[in-house]
């Protein structure tokens, strides 16, 4: 059965919510695609939690090392349970991958074919905050970062305009893992702060901004047929 029957509801002025009150900090998860021992994705991840922590955020950092490979018979791993209660518990998240054969590794992708759009009526990822980075072994690109864009849409994520793209990465980080002052370290600051902000002033909003008509109207016929159907809790 079809719920378009030819009398579509009337539209509405969607309301104004109240202005954001909270000031807890903010919850941002990080993901990061690499499993090499000096991962440069790893370095500038943990050099942005480090910038986000400074600056108010309560941060976690995922370590894909042991994610099985995207399967129906792994649903219940550990790890695979822990991702989704992470991706949950974020209100924004910040993706980096390193660009491999011009676009984002399948360590990183991995991760994110992990998360369902749709879990019954919880969206793990929907109007949550999302921030891009890439590290690149050569010159400057911006594949992979536009890659993880895409995916950040198709995730339904509130993506904010800034960007950070590390060449030649190698250069860019001590001994110790921490990164070099340079322009690339200024920027990424900018993009955490950009985040920050951004989770702030949408956070308390998420299910107004990404509301849908159509999925409202799914959601009632559903409703009348079946009460009990996940999209009908949607309403």
């Amino acid at each position: 059965m079809s719920y378009h029957d030819g009398n579509p509801p009337k539209l509405e002025v969607p309301p104004l919510p109240e202005p954001p009150r909270r000031d807890d900090p903010p919850k941002i998860l990080m993901l990061y695609g690499s499993l090499r021992e000096r991962s440069y994705s790893r370095l500038l991840t943990e050099e942005a939690a480090r910038i986000l922590q400074e600056i108010g955020a309560d941060v976690r950092i995922f370590n894909p090392e042991d994610l099985p490979v995207k399967s129906p018979k792994h649903e219940e791993h550990p790890e695979v349970l822990r991702l989704r209660g992470l991706c949950e518990w974020s209100e924004g998240q910040v993706w980096t991958s390193p660009e491999m054969h011009g676009n984002i590794t399948g360590v990183f992708k991995n991760q994110i074919d992990w998360i369902p759009l749709p879990a019954g009526a919880v969206r793990p990822t929907q109007g949550r905050t999302l921030a891009v980075m890439q590290v690149s072994g050569g010159s400057q690109s911006f594949n992979a970062v536009n890659t993880l864009r895409i995916l950040g849409r198709w995730m339904r994520m509130i993506t904010i305009p800034n960007q950070s793209s590390v060449a030649k990465a190698y250069n860019e980080f001590h001994e110790d893992g921490t990164m070099k002052d340079s322009s690339y370290r200024d920027r990424v600051v900018d993009v955490m702060e950009e985040l920050y902000k951004f989770t702030m002033l949408t956070r308390d909003h998420r299910d107004y901004l990404v509301d849908r008509y159509s999925e409202r109207r799914e959601a009632a016929a559903k409703a009348v047929l079946d009460p009990a159907h996940p999209k009908a809790q949607l309403l």
